[in-house]
């Protein structure tokens, strides 16, 4: 077992564990990339326009999951592979997905060169990430970029009141895990991001659809050009 450390805090361990537990039930219940709101369709169709247009470059979906994410953004012609802390979750996603590319790796410390990135896109992954590790992250994310590259972040929104910032789950999909879920609110998400030296450029929030809880936040930000 890895040993906890500034590189490898308690909570990319516990969320590792947690996700190689429920990932086959993740999966089959989260595999439908169409079955997703259309307003989230048409940012992640949005992020595509703008990394095509400024050239391409491979885009890194950040928390890939099972690859729906990375499926999606294939079929709109953007090079991409996909990052996530779960192997059993990588696996699956090379299972379903056999012609992109997935590997094991977590958004604190990119296993990626500087400024090779032409876009990131991280759904519903940095809801997993306590705040004060958000400047780490995208630092991260700044550091891989190119020039003129941009972020897509989508994620479960917090109240500005700041209640119930935080869920601690013991069981999913009938299993026994722990994993912390951290509600940021687009505000703070912006600000950590303008600290980082990205550029906003789009905030959204939707309200819940379906069997959803809380609204939904779309941050698109920009590394300077």
């Amino acid at each position: 077992m890895q040993s906890v450390s500034a590189e490898n805090p308690e909570f990319i361990r516990a969320t590792r564990i947690s996700y190689d537990t429920i990932a086959d039930a993740y999966a089959e219940r989260f595999s439908d990339w169409l079955g997703v709101h259309p307003t989230d369709r048409a940012l992640l169709g949005a992020f595509a326009e703008l990394v095509t247009a400024r050239g391409g470059g491979p885009v890194a979906d950040i928390g890939c999951g099972p690859g729906q994410v990375s499926a999606a953004l294939d079929v709109l012609g953007v090079p991409v592979f996909g990052v996530d802390l779960s192997p059993r979750m990588v696996e699956l996603a090379r299972r379903a997905h056999p012609g992109l590319r997935f590997h094991v790796g977590s958004m604190t410390s990119l296993d990626l060169p500087n400024e090779t990135l032409g876009g990131i896109v991280a759904l519903y992954s940095v809801i997993h990430v306590p705040d004060g590790h958000l400047p780490t992250v995208f630092a991260e994310f700044h550091r891989v970029l190119v020039p003129g590259g941009h972020v897509l972040l989508g994620f479960q929104s917090g109240s500005p009141e700041g209640d119930e910032e935080h869920l601690h789950l013991t069981e999913r999909f009938g299993h026994e895990i722990s994993l912390d879920y951290f509600w940021h609110t687009p505000d703070a998400v912006a600000a950590h991001l303008a600290k980082a030296d990205l550029q906003l450029q789009t905030r959204v929030l939707r309200e819940p659809a379906g069997e959803e809880k809380r609204p939904r936040a779309f941050v698109l930000a920009r590394k300077r050009p």
